[in-house]
């Protein structure tokens, strides 16, 4: 088979979070995913799926605990890619650490680049500084994490090499129309698909979240829009659409060359 012939299929996963409580969000989520038992090949969670948008230390677990061997575990039951973030302790100290577990049982990493001050979040946790890129079915994956989205040169498809960008977020609802128009402009200046995927209901905090999931076309075009309620859809992504795109108008051959210091 042809790598123009390929197609993702992957499954947005918008639901409400427990507030600082992994097994309960585990639990729920594991009911909720069984239905995508050898149906699709990636399945997106929110950010901090198993504690909501906290910047406290409780349920921080250490690299490679109990929540990324439920990841693990899921990706082994479903035959699937699963990502999404946790509340991870590490040598270097707390960070929102993205995991993507692989139905052979590897994971990879990324830690959060961008970290929110707003919210206090840079006084909590240690920023990334590494990007990562992952290959499954010959798809190339850029994965990201909710802030990072306003900041365009961190999410640069240098040379194309990403195909798919994912942000994963708790991205409140007072700032919704920001979340939908970033995802496209995303989507668009990088020539690929971007994937979106926000949590809803009210934290503990009292912060509302509305949602608005989204998958978006290398055109910036809306192809999946989850709206406020809880929801799992799935598309199946054309890698030869992207192909033809790309070739036909390749406006990365004029990107403007500059290297971050």
């Amino acid at each position: 088979m042809s790598l123009s012939s390929l197609s993702l299929r992957v499954s947005l996963v918008q639901t409400d979070l427990v507030w600082d409580s992994p097994i309960s969000n585990c639990g729920q989520l594991e009911e909720q995913l069984t239905h995508l038992i050898g149906k699709t090949d990636l399945i997106i969670l929110p950010e901090m799926f198993t504690t909501g948008f906290s910047m406290s230390a409780l349920h921080a677990e250490i690299p490679q605990g109990p929540s990324t061997q439920w990841m693990i575990m899921q990706a082994k039951r479903i035959h699937a890619v699963i990502l999404g973030s946790l509340k991870i302790k590490d040598k270097k100290g707390l960070v929102n650490r993205l995991v993507v577990a692989f139905p052979d049982g590897s994971i990879q990493t990324y830690d959060k680049k961008h970290l929110f001050r707003m919210g206090l979040e840079h006084e909590s946790y240690q920023s990334g500084t590494e990007k990562l890129v992952f290959s499954y079915k010959n798809w190339r994956i850029a994965p990201f994490i909710c802030y990072d989205l306003r900041f365009p040169v961190w999410s640069r498809n240098v040379d194309l090499g990403y195909d798919l960008a994912i942000y994963v977020a708790n991205w409140p609802a007072a700032r919704s129309q920001a979340w939908d128009v970033l995802l496209k402009a995303r989507a668009i200046e990088n020539l690929a698909f971007v994937a979106g995927v926000n949590r809803i209901g009210i934290d503990g905090n009292g912060l509302e979240y509305a949602g608005h999931s989204a998958l978006i076309s290398f055109k910036g075009d809306e192809l999946v829009q989850l709206g406020s309620e809880a929801n799992i859809q799935q598309y199946s992504l054309s890698f030869d659409d992207l192909t033809t795109f790309r070739n036909t108008f390749p406006a990365h051959l004029d990107a403007d060359a500059f290297e971050l210091i």
